[in-house]
């Protein structure tokens, strides 16, 4: 009987420490940024890191506004995606991108970078795409989007791809 009430103490306090553990490392990466690591080794041409590790807990508001503009241009609605572009400065610019994506579609994309300059943000991607339109062939390239924060919404104000 005695023993079991060690035993019953015993694992009563491992529960406590392992609990404290796991209650104390979630309060440190409340306390963390959207990134938690990244990778001394750069790529030499972009200088964007080879892996980064991200919070688990960051917010993920811009990430879901980049994913919809980038579903977007993936379906091949570039036109009304860049509208707000032709109306402005930007006119030729986004004509070609509008070209280069129809040539070169868009398949998937895996975040590999993440910098905020209040209000902005700029989220990093690498795309994989198809090389021509028959789509056989594919390669991998990066992107960037920026992001503005207005109000509560995030919204995409840049696009940037190397086609």
């Amino acid at each position: 009987m005695e023993q079991s009430r060690i035993q019953i103490a015993i694992a009563a306090g491992a529960g406590a420490l392992l609990l404290v553990c796991f209650f104390g490392y979630l309060l440190y990466l409340n306390g963390h940024g959207p990134i938690l690591s990244r990778s001394l080794e750069l790529d030499p041409l972009s200088g964007v890191p080879s892996s980064i590790s991200l919070n688990p807990l960051r917010d993920r508001s811009s990430e879901r506004a980049a994913a919809k503009y980038l579903r977007i241009m993936r379906d091949g609605n570039c036109q009304t995606q860049l509208a707000d572009m032709e109306k402005d400065y930007r006119k030729k610019y986004a004509g070609f991108i509008c070209e280069s994506e129809s040539r070169h579609p868009l398949i998937g994309w895996v975040i590999v970078d993440w910098e905020d300059q209040p209000p902005l943000r700029i989220l990093r991607y690498r795309a994989k795409r198809y090389n021509d339109p028959s789509r056989t062939s594919t390669y991998e390239e990066l992107l960037s989007l920026t992001l503005e924060k207005q109000d509560e919404d995030w919204a995409v104000t840049k696009y940037d791809a190397m086609y």
